[in-house]
């Protein structure tokens, strides 16, 4: 009797957990169990069933006909059969010398739709849910569908969304599973705090992590929701940003997410420790393989004693020193650093230990996820292949290399153990993110006033890894088409190759005294001397220049008016073809492109012109750009630029005006596009120097009291430079008809000038006031200057 009364107490244990709920037809009932003491089985009936096997049934009972059964096997059957998901009910019942087995199958699914959901699409939805139609309805896969759903509706931002699951009989055991959803407002992130930074402000660390608060322009972005892949992506920003900065100690204790159910909004809190600020110490390098001589490897590292500790420079130092020694026929050394910290001068000396590791091959490179990028593009980026050493060093580093193509959303590259001891497989997992662009520009400037533009561009076309673009556009006074290509593995190397077309049509204006129409195009290859770095251009271009005088459109150059035109115009006007070849070295170490804080940006470049055409000239450019915070805490970043320009005509033929360089309020604020330089003195126009130089301080700072929400920052600048020396046949024209050319001599002019930046929903937008110092006579000067555009 006691032991009838312990299965009866745990039928009832079961029956109460496994009870019909809301999501179940309310004809499925609880199983019941009638158990008599130990007998044997004579026969075994299975009821209910109508699509599945008598045999399927009684394979799972843990008796069979002609058995002795006790109640503990009733037990464990009823276990064994609800454990299998095809059943609603089971009961299980002795009657004399037959034990009959009656079921309920749990319903077909014939259709899965969701109700009220905008925010996420049906297709998204039916990605994370594991019913399906013409599978089985179990209460444990909906119950696990309702939170996969809600995790979607989190990972959007969404925590107020509620799911709730619903059941529509159709007949013949046939049922549609409707989940109703309720999406609610999208939780966003009240407010981002800092505890334990002192070296940089809670405004200043915000700027580097991904994840945003929500304001003003949350209706345009989906980072100021809580996301704890965001989150962990933040921590990582935030110590690669302090270990940059020379903090070497830093560390993150804690990162927390506090959700507010009632206001339905995050509190996001980052405790850090700082730690102390270092500079690199003495830099060694120890090698322990016979035949590397460690005084050779010196000029590949980046870490230079006495400069602040960087992170980044460590690990492309260790990089560096790998490609070398293996390119020495070492393909399995290793390059270990050690650090070594001297707490009282606050330096970190490093010591990189060059050995033989472990003989590794790449058994294997699996690439997950691509389901359109070509498989070649993320296998490209690895400096091995199957078969290869293997070598964590060049894993990692393809592994930041894949995260820089922009294609993905998400890299995450793991090993795993091959068919031997000494075979690794790689694993690369991507998930991929929209690359193609279609965009709406319209803007304004006070040069060209008005313009629009259409473009069309694809940063992965047809997942080769290649980048398109088609645009047209149009101001007041300009026409402009253009199609640009570029592939950057070239015949399947690391070299870039470019080629574009376009033509522009600009009218005369203001500043421009002729019409200019401008068609042509070109190709080049960029060659990567030292990767991220430095690299090396070469191109060639050719474009057919049509300049016409605007009083004259319909004739084309004839009939110039030399009494409203400078004879050095009229002397230029014409249709002249330009082919040309040059080369540009460029060395770039900021941060970011857009809107840099630190880091340096040099090239200098030379153009040839004369391979056929109509010019010769030899024009050489250069420029320099250094950028850092002055104060950190502020959200100060101080620039410094310099720029420069000569161009020398070879030969006979003398430089046209719109060959030479023309200088204004481009370069140097306060003057007027064309506004310096050699200038007609009896029309007033820019005929264009052949040499030029200017210099910029700028100083920009976000404004104390106006929220970052809103994208507004200022500036204080100064700007000096000139443009002289026009070409002497030129001045001799113009000297031929009675007149000068004014400001042909080497003077310089200044400005100084305060600005509004603001990075809008709809682009940038860049308003500058700036007041002439130093300036000429002849000059024309413009204290207001506006630019901007539009994308979207």
């Amino acid at each position: 009797m006691q032991r009838l009364q312990k299965l009866r107490n745990a039928s009832l244990l079961v029956a109460g957990l496994l009870s019909t709920t809301a999501i179940m037809p309310a004809e499925f009932a609880p199983f019941s169990v009638t158990v008599a003491e130990a007998a044997v089985a004579r026969n075994i009936v299975v009821r209910g069933n109508t699509r599945i096997e008598e045999e399927t049934v009684l394979s799972y009972l843990t008796f069979s006909r002609g058995r002795n059964y006790s109640a503990a096997d009733i037990d464990e059957s009823l276990k064994a059969l609800f454990a299998t998901g095809l059943f609603a009910t089971v009961d299980i019942r002795p009657n004399g010398s037959t034990v009959v087995v009656n079921v309920t199958e749990n319903p077909i699914i014939n259709r899965v739709s969701f109700e009220g959901n905008k925010k996420l699409n049906d297709k998204s939805l039916e990605g994370a849910i594991r019913s399906q139609p013409r599978t089985m309805l179990t209460r444990a896969r909906v119950e696990s569908d309702v939170q996969n759903i809600l995790e979607g509706y989190r990972r959007s931002g969404r925590y107020d969304a509620t799911v709730e699951p619903k059941i529509i009989d159709r007949g013949n055991n046939r049922v549609d599973l409707v989940f109703e959803i309720s999406e609610g407002d999208k939780t966003g992130v009240e407010r981002i705090s800092f505890i334990g930074n002192s070296a940089f402000s809670d405004g200043r660390l915000r700027d580097v992590i991904r994840t945003r608060e929500s304001g003003f322009l949350s209706w345009l972005r989906s980072t100021d929701t809580y996301d704890p892949d965001r989150l962990a992506a933040d921590q990582e920003l935030l110590r690669q940003y302090y270990n940059r900065k020379g903090y070497a100690d830093f560390r993150i204790i804690s990162a927390t997410a506090d959700l507010d159910r009632e206001q339905n909004i995050f509190y996001v809190t980052f405790t850090v420790e700082e730690g102390e600020r270092y500079e690199f110490g003495d830099v060694e390098i120890v090698s322990s393989v016979s035949d590397i001589d460690a005084n050779d490897l010196y000029s590949v590292v980046r870490t230079k004693s006495g400069k602040r500790f960087d992170s980044l420079r460590v690990e492309q130092s260790i990089e560096d020193l790998t490609l070398k020694v293996s390119e020495k026929g070492y393909a399995f050394a290793q390059v270990r650093p050690r650090a070594l910290r001297n707490y009282e001068n606050n330096t970190v000396s490093l010591i990189y230990y060059i050995e033989e590791g472990p003989r590794a091959y790449v058994e294997r490179i699996n690439v997950i996820g691509n389901d359109r990028t070509r498989e070649y593009v993320i296998r490209r980026e690895f400096d091995m292949a199957e078969g290869d050493a293997f070598n964590r060093v060049l894993v990692d580093k393809a592994e930041r290399r894949l995260k820089n193509l922009g294609f993905f959303e998400r890299v995450n590259i793991t090993t795993s153990p091959g068919s031997a001891p000494d075979k690794v497989v790689v694993n690369v997992e991507v998930a991929e993110k929209a690359t193609g662009e279609v965009s709406f520009g319209i803007g304004y400037s006070t040069t060209d006033g008005v313009i629009g533009d259409i473009s069309i561009s694809e940063r992965n076309f047809l997942g080769r890894g290649q980048y398109v673009k088609v645009g047209v556009g149009r101001g007041e006074s300009s026409q402009t088409y253009e199609f640009a290509f570029a592939e950057p593995y070239f015949l399947g190397r690391r070299v870039g190759f470019d080629f574009d077309a376009y033509r522009r049509v600009l009218d005369a204006n203001d500043y421009r005294s002729f019409d200019q129409k401008k068609t042509g195009g070109g190709f080049g290859f960029t060659l990567p001397l030292r990767e991220d770095e430095l690299k090396l251009r070469l191109y060639y271009k050719i474009f057919q220049d049509e300049n016409t005088d605007p009083d004259n459109r319909s004739t084309g150059v004839t009939n110039c008016d030399t009494t409203r035109l400078s004879l050095a115009v009229c002397d230029s006007l014409g249709e002249y073809l330009t082919s040309l070849a040059g080369y540009r070295l460029t060395y770039n170490t900021l941060n970011r492109n857009q809107n840099p804080t630190d880091g340096f940006y040099a090239a200098f470049g030379q153009e040839f012109a004369g391979i056929g055409g109509d010019s010769t000239y030899i024009k050489t450019t250069a420029e320099a750009r250094a950028y850092t915070e002055l104060l950190p805490d502020w959200g100060i970043v101080g620039s410094a630029k310099i720029e420069g320009g000569h161009i020398y005509g070879i030969g006979d033929d003398r430089l046209r005006v719109s060959e030479q360089f023309m200088v204004g309020g481009n370069i140097i604020r306060g003057f007027e596009n064309q506004g310096i330089g050699p200038r007609d003195s009896k029309t007033g126009d820019a005929i264009g120097g052949r040499m030029y130089i200017a210099g910029s301080l700028e100083a920009t700072f976000p404004f104390p009291v106006i929220p970052d929400e809103f994208g507004l920052s200022g500036a204080v600048f100064a700007d000096a430079g000139t443009l002289w020396d026009a070409d002497n046949d030129l001045v001799k024209i113009v000297e031929a008809g009675g007149n000068k050319v004014n400001s042909n001599d080497f003077d310089i002019r200044a400005s100084i000038g305060a600005g509004v930046r603001w990075e809008s929903p709809f682009g940038p937008l860049r308003v500058d006031f700036a007041w002439p110092l130093v300036k000429s006579d002849f000059d024309e000067t413009q204290v207001f200057r506006l630019s901007g555009g539009t994308r979207f």
